[in-house]
């Protein structure tokens, strides 16, 4: 899971998660210095509600209703999807689900093999004894995913912990897999996958594909 993007990785840092910069690129080193065009549009933006209305649905059916669920973005763009899924939820639920914000950049497996740079607060409601549901906009290796249950495991002890995110790219490094899953997007290595939101960047929403030239690979 995660919105903590970069498209220019220490090349020390392998095939990973997006850095902590938030650009929300998602993109290998391979491809992080070549030159990319965009290869197709993945969602527009009635695309994006339409997916983010089903998980929100989809979180409600599998947990028998809302009363004991907490949503939990990962920055940057984790944060502003959980606040649309509990917007989401309150509309045909009529329950408002707490929603909180974690950053996880001091729990990322390659800290020092790049700078650590916090992205923000971490602001998450009691979870002890409710299900959790992490959010995240493109789920890749499994690192971040991995970083975010220990930060989350030293503020309680929930029910349970389950994954949403808007798009799931493969590549996975880590034994992990999203509960909630807005696109299925078979990727190369050498793509990247571009997430935007109203609330972090500029223009309509959208995830595109980017990647090199055709016969480049």
């Amino acid at each position: 899971m995660h919105a903590r993007d970069n498209a220019a990785k220490s090349e020390t840092s392998g095939t990973d998660d997006p850095g902590p910069s938030g650009e929300g690129r998602f993109v290998s080193p391979a491809v992080a210095a070549a030159p990319v065009v965009l290869r197709t549009s993945v969602f527009d933006a009635d695309d994006l509600r339409r997916a983010l209305t089903r998980i929100a649905h989809e979180i409600v059916e599998r947990n028998h209703g809302a009363a004991h669920v907490v949503l939990v973005g990962l920055y940057t763009r984790g944060v502003a999807l959980s606040q649309r899924l509990a917007a989401a939820i309150e509309s045909f639920e009529g329950v408002r689900v707490p929603v909180g914000a974690l950053d996880v950049s001091f729990y990322r497996d390659d800290i020092g093999l790049r700078p650590v740079v916090p992205l923000g607060p971490t602001e998450v409601p009691d979870v002890s004894g409710m299900v959790v549901v992490l959010v995240d906009d493109v789920l890749f290796t499994g690192r971040t995913a991995r970083a975010a249950l220990d930060a989350l495991l030293e503020l309680g002890r929930p029910r349970a912990v389950q994954l949403a995110v808007l798009v799931d790219r493969g590549h996975r490094e880590l034994p992990l897999r999203a509960d909630f899953v807005g696109k299925n997007l078979p990727t190369r290595a050498v793509e990247d996958v571009r997430v935007r939101l109203s609330e972090v960047d500029a223009g309509d929403d959208g995830v595109e594909l980017w990647g090199p030239p055709e016969g480049v690979s």
